[in-house]
């Protein structure tokens, strides 16, 4: 089943920039650590669906494995709630490539199979990225998302380095058009696009691709609306924004501001601010009921701009060196970020790779030695099994991380056997959909015990963990 986005869509014929609304995605995943709940979106999404929004961001980044491990939700039965709650509005999720919506690469069937279903289920857009800006390990997901005939967005992971250049990102933009992008979204996770870089990087997009361009910005560091104004100026279509309650600090900027400042103007989004008001009550009333996981930054986090460190990284940083009672050495851990993410070829601050770039810089200062410890998965990005770093990487801490071993060259994905059939083997007896078999590729330690137990209330009968993981290849 494919979707037809248009049929959907809510007037927006006089527009001139389209806003696409993060607040059941991006927006809680930021502030709220994505606990936001299918009952807290219900109450509030017929509004949501007359707003007139070019999309909503529903699906993707953490909200999976947060479904299934936190809030005991099903995130398929999530989507397809949605998509029959949401008549008008498109919808997207953001997808990480090979790593689909996990935290490694993850075979070709299963990339494939997960785009198919995703769509079946109701996206009408999917938007995809890679943490290295490796558009080989994109290829397999953009593919099939043109085979199921939904809108391909392609994102280029916006950073600052000596080899992330507007020519760098540009040509980028052009190999994403010869990949059959619909259009291009400019992901700017970290805060880091002042409205300068704002301007020239969509003209400069824009110029040589004629593609429609989306820009997405976190408020971290205090730039993002200005920088949304700059790139609106300079022609991009779409903005990321979040209504009001579930805004800033490290979310994006609000939708209600976005709307109010282009009034009347050359860039009117058509969207009224009445029809915003209950969505934002309704938001803050929320927020109030997750106030014990709010993100509070108090204002901007300047360290993005020092260090260009993610809000996410930071309090990961600051909650590793607690555990280790090493608070005290945090100053020196983020000065040694940027060694480290130099010496490892400028890999962009994003999931994985801020985890990686950020487990490393922690164990250099803890150990007093540099390189002297290297986790599993900062030898694998060594040895190209994450893709191809955007620059070149230090030949000493290579050395000290692979010793002399020899990293692949191919499309990361092409070592990966297939997965969907040995899975579909391995919960044969507890699978109640054909996702089920993803989501336990996917997450098969948290999915397991959720699909038992969502078994289990589905066939009306008590079942035990040991009944139907015969052979499997995780133990109970």
């Amino acid at each position: 089943m494919t979707t037809n986005p248009e049929k959907r869509s809510v007037d927006r014929s006089k527009a001139k920039v389209g806003i696409t609304e993060t607040a059941l995605r991006d927006a809680h995943q930021s502030l709220i650590a994505t606990r936001l709940r299918i009952e807290d979106m219900l109450p509030v999404v017929d509004l949501m669906d007359e707003v007139g929004y070019h999309s909503l961001e529903v699906w993707g980044g953490a909200t999976f494995d947060s479904c299934m491990r936190f809030l005991n939700e099903d995130p398929w039965d999530r989507l397809r709630t949605l998509r029959k709650r949401f008549k008008k509005t498109r919808l997207q999720m953001l997808l990480r490539g090979q790593n689909i919506v996990g935290y490694r690469h993850y075979a070709d069937d299963t990339v494939r199979e997960f785009v198919k279903r995703a769509v079946g289920n109701g996206l009408d857009i999917i938007r995809i990225f890679d943490a290295l800006n490796d558009l080989r390990n994109m290829e397999i997901a953009a593919d099939q998302v043109k085979k199921e005939g939904a809108h391909l967005q392609l994102s280029i992971s916006y950073t600052l380095s000596p080899v992330h250049t507007l020519e760098a990102f540009a040509d980028l933009a052009i190999h994403m058009k010869e990949m059959g992008a619909d259009s291009i979204c400019i992901k700017d996770m970290a805060g880091l696009l002042s409205p300068v870089a704002s301007e020239k990087l969509v003209k400069a997009i824009k110029n040589r691709t004629g593609l429609p361009v989306q820009v997405h910005c976190h408020y971290t560091s205090g730039m993002a609306a200005m920088a949304y104004l700059a790139a609106i100026n300079a022609g991009a279509d779409v903005v990321d924004c979040a209504i009001s309650p579930l805004s800033m600090g490290t979310s994006q900027p609000a939708t209600e501001a976005m709307v109010a400042a282009l009034n009347g103007g050359d860039h009117d989004t058509m969207i009224s601010l009445e029809s915003l008001v209950p969505i934002a009550t309704h938001f803050k009333e929320a927020r109030e009921k997750y106030s014990n996981l709010l993100v509070d930054m108090a204002g901007i986090d300047i360290n993005v701009l020092m260090y260009q460190i993610p809000g996410g990284m930071y309090s990961n940083l600051v909650s590793q060196l607690s555990e280790q009672k090493s608070l005290d050495k945090l100053h020196d851990v983020l000065e040694e970020v940027p060694k480290v993410r130099k010496e490892m070829g400028y890999p962009p601050l994003v999931t994985p790779t801020s985890q990686l770039v950020g487990t490393q810089a922690t164990l250099n200062i803890l150990t007093g030695e540099r390189w002297k410890i290297v986790p599993k998965e900062v030898r694998n990005y060594f040895l190209g099994y994450y893709g191809t770093p955007p620059g070149e990487i230090d030949p000493e801490a290579c050395g000290k991380a692979i010793g002399e071993e020899t990293p692949i060259t191919c499309r990361p994905g092409e070592k990966i056997e297939p997965e969907l059939e040995k899975a579909r083997k391995e919960i044969a007896a507890w699978a109640i959909q054909p996702e089920d078999f993803l989501s336990y590729i996917l997450f098969p330690a948290v999915a397991k015990d959720f699909l038992v137990q969502k078994y289990a209330r589905e066939m009306k009968r008590d079942v035990g963990l040991n009944e139907f993981v015969e052979g499997a290849a995780y133990p109970v």
